[in-house]
């Protein structure tokens, strides 16, 4: 049971000093633990979010998100924890709805569950049509390669649990898009 194991939400983060003390207080509060990974910020990122209590790894050049991303795996299964959650910096994943990632993962037994923007009604997401357009085609192109139907393929909020935790810390995908497009394929293989 995820539920009962300690659980570490990892928040990705570059130049993100407007929203990272909120975010990180969000998390906190739920309460889980906290690892800021900071990707080269040349702002407060690191310093706010320290300052909020979250624990930072600070990386000395921009790795991007799929780098920044295995780091904090690889920090995950150094430290013992059987499943993270994925949350962007930005603040538009709601901290509380962490549980409900955990609660899918629990009740499908799955390794990845990826929270999808457009299955509320009370999304703020607002993409241009190109954006939108894309977003749909990678989300289609992924469901058919994988064999279930992923509503966002591109969404930065998943929990991801142990035995994926263990391959996505060695194998991750840092080129563009490989965090999300190319991880839920990854997913699907292992």
């Amino acid at each position: 049971m995820i539920s009962t194991r300690p659980l570490l939400v990892i928040v990705p983060a570059l130049n993100e000093q407007e929203t990272i003390q909120q975010v990180v207080s969000e998390i906190r509060a739920e309460p889980f633990d906290v690892l800021v990974v900071d990707d080269g910020s040349t702002d407060e990122t690191a310093n706010r979010a320290e300052a909020s209590g979250a624990t930072v790894l600070r990386l000395p050049v921009n790795l991007g998100v799929g780098g920044a991303l295995r780091a904090g795996f690889r920090f995950a299964v150094d430290h013992h924890y059987v499943a993270v959650v994925q949350v962007d910096a930005d603040g538009q994943h709601p901290a509380g709805q962490i549980r409900d990632l955990i609660a899918a993962a629990e009740q499908h037994h799955a390794h990845l569950v990826i929270g999808s923007r457009y299955l509320s009604p009370d999304t703020k997401l607002k993409p241009t049509a190109s954006r939108r357009f894309a977003m749909r085609l990678l989300s289609k192109m992924v469901s058919r390669a994988v064999g279930h139907t992923i509503t966002d393929s591109t969404s930065g909020f998943r929990i991801i649990c142990e035995p994926l935790l263990s391959e996505f810390a060695h194998n991750f995908p840092v080129y563009y898009l490989g965090d999300t497009f190319e991880a839920v394929l990854i997913a699907a293989r292992a």
